[in-house]
């Protein structure tokens, strides 16, 4: 371990930021679907060895960007899929997307790395280096519209008891505490016990809080339909119709058999995102024969395109809407999708970008923001499309709702762990804010939550169905969801003053190099 530790801390030029680059990588593999958290203990640990021997802001900038780059590279690769749908057109896209885009969000990790060289070392650097990873989440979550994908927190959302404390300090804390426990092994051996405290009481804190019972389900049976139909097929014209079909078929057979398991509760049929291959609210003959394939007491969830038309027939607007249609066809309530995606649905820069990524010439449309979106007949729904669900504490407006929906197009990603760690983040999202949520996914993974996380049902990647879900009453509102981002900034800060008070040296333009410490082994003490 010593002579680990010596070989990483001496490592200079390009295979220092090689084997940053490594690490980064190495620590993605704790992300969904994998969950190899362990790596942790060893990607954290390497990047800070690698920061004291960095001998300068520079040097370690650049070794937190390659730690960054790293971590992107291989938690993001799956977007490349999204790219494949269209290969002969974007072809030459392919090998440059991820990695370029990694390279991008690796800049965020340059503000733990400088901010860490620039502590003391031992404990104060490793305060610093968790608060800076924590603050530059919080950075990369807002600035340019914000992309908070995989946050560090994310992995332990494998099932619902290491999230529970997300009801306290949300996925950030998580993300705080992760870094702090990862790094104890350079600490020595009391950090170490004091991690694995930490760790038991957490769990002894999950544990309690699913003792509980769960709240009592709502007269109604959510059905999840999930489609399958692969995104390079869903808007070819000789596919609308048979598309359309399968999704009246799952609906009227997920029906059924909630009239047979769930007797005397209502079924509400949810499509997926842009399920409907035509435009709902203007097609009046699409929406009659849906609202026909209903049940007398039911009701249709339904992604799909929203348009405003100008006075020559052609769109002037396009949204991506989710829409409520009642047996009398009539369309309920409606919600358009706010957080909009750059580059997949309108073009950042309007005409300065001469190449135009997304296909046609209209953009999408942002709707309102989060709501509340009233029913007829069920507990208002906080409706949210796509990845509007990895927005933490983003996702409730000014009215709480009932309970939580995420509709998803992830046919984009395919076989990958794209959908994986979608359908974490929306485990996370139900344990923040102690509210149920379902979650129907065009190829998957289909699922439903409880207000504590708990997987209630779900049909995995890659399967055509419908999976049946009942409908728990929501929780009280957790702390989070009361205070929503207040409570991990907060933490963030203080975990950066403690930093900062350990340190105990003047920021200035003459800061030195990190100062060795390394000590004989075995003694028990920090060795950074």
């Amino acid at each position: 371990m010593q002579r680990l530790i010596r070989s990483l801390r001496a490592l200079s030029g390009w295979r220092a930021l090689a084997a940053a680059f490594g690490l980064g990588a190495a620590a993605a593999l704790a992300m969904p679907p994998v969950y190899a958290v362990p790596v942790l203990l060893l990607s954290f640990p390497g990047l800070l060895l690698l920061l004291e021997g960095a001998g300068s802001r520079k040097r370690a900038a650049l070794v937190g960007w390659a730690f960054g780059w790293g971590y992107h590279v291989a938690g993001l690769y799956w977007i490349t899929h999204s790219i494949l749908t269209e290969a002969e057109r974007l072809w030459w896209f392919v090998p440059l997307a991820v990695p370029l885009l990694a390279l991008w969000m690796g800049i965020y990790t340059v503000i733990p790395a400088v901010l860490a060289w620039m502590a003391r070392p031992g404990w104060p650097r490793a305060l610093v280096l968790a608060g800076g990873w924590v603050l530059a989440e919080f950075v990369r979550g807002w600035a340019f519209t914000g992309f908070p994908w995989n946050l560090l927190g994310t992995t332990w959302a494998f099932a619902a008891l290491p999230v529970q404390g997300a009801a306290w300090i949300g996925t950030h804390g998580l993300s705080l505490l992760t870094v702090i426990l990862a790094l104890t092994p350079l600490l020595g051996r009391r950090a170490m016990a004091g991690g694995v405290a930490t760790l038991l009481l957490f769990a002894g804190f999950g544990a309690w809080r699913l003792s509980g019972e769960r709240a009592a389900d709502l007269p109604v049976t959510l059905v999840l339909v999930q489609g399958n139909v692969a995104q390079e097929a869903k808007w070819r014209a000789e596919s609308r119709v048979p598309i359309f079909r399968r999704y009246l078929e799952l609906g009227q057979q997920g029906a059924a058999e909630a009239a047979r398991v769930a007797p005397g509760t209502r079924p509400v049929i949810v499509w997926p995102e842009t399920a409907s291959p035509f435009l709902l609210e203007d097609d009046t003959e699409a929406r009659r024969v849906a609202a026909e394939s209903l049940p007398p007491d039911g009701l249709l969830l339904a992604g799909t395109v929203r348009g405003e038309w100008g006075p020559d027939g052609r769109p002037t607007k396009l949204f991506n809407s989710l829409v409520a249609i009642g047996p009398d066809a009539r369309i309920s309530a409606s919600y358009d999708k706010s957080h909009l995606v750059p580059f997949g649905e309108y073009m950042p820069l309007a005409g300065l970008i001469p190449i135009r990524v997304i296909r046609g010439g209209v953009d999408f449309g942002a709707g309102p923001g989060p709501v509340a979106l009233p029913l007829p007949g069920l507990p208002p729904v906080g409706p949210l499309i796509c990845y509007e669900v990895i927005f933490s504490g983003r996702v409730v407006g000014a009215e709480r709702p009932g309970w939580l929906l995420n509709i998803t197009n992830d046919a984009w990603f395919g076989i990958s762990a794209g959908p994986h760690q979608h359908l974490a983040t929306a485990r996370l999202r139900a344990v923040e804010e102690g509210l149920p949520l379902a979650r129907a996914a065009q190829t998957g993974i289909s699922a439903s939550f409880d207000a504590q996380g708990k997987l209630m049902t779900s049909l995995g990647l890659g399967q055509t169905g419908y999976v049946l879900s009942p409908l728990p009453a929501a929780a009280p509102p957790t702390p989070f969801a009361r205070l929503g981002l207040a409570i991990p900034a907060v933490l963030t800060i203080l975990t950066l003053l403690a930093g900062w008070l350990g340190t105990r040296r003047r920021f200035s333009g003459s800061v030195a190099g990190p100062v060795p410490a390394a000590r004989g082994a075995g003694d028990g003490r920090s060795s950074i």
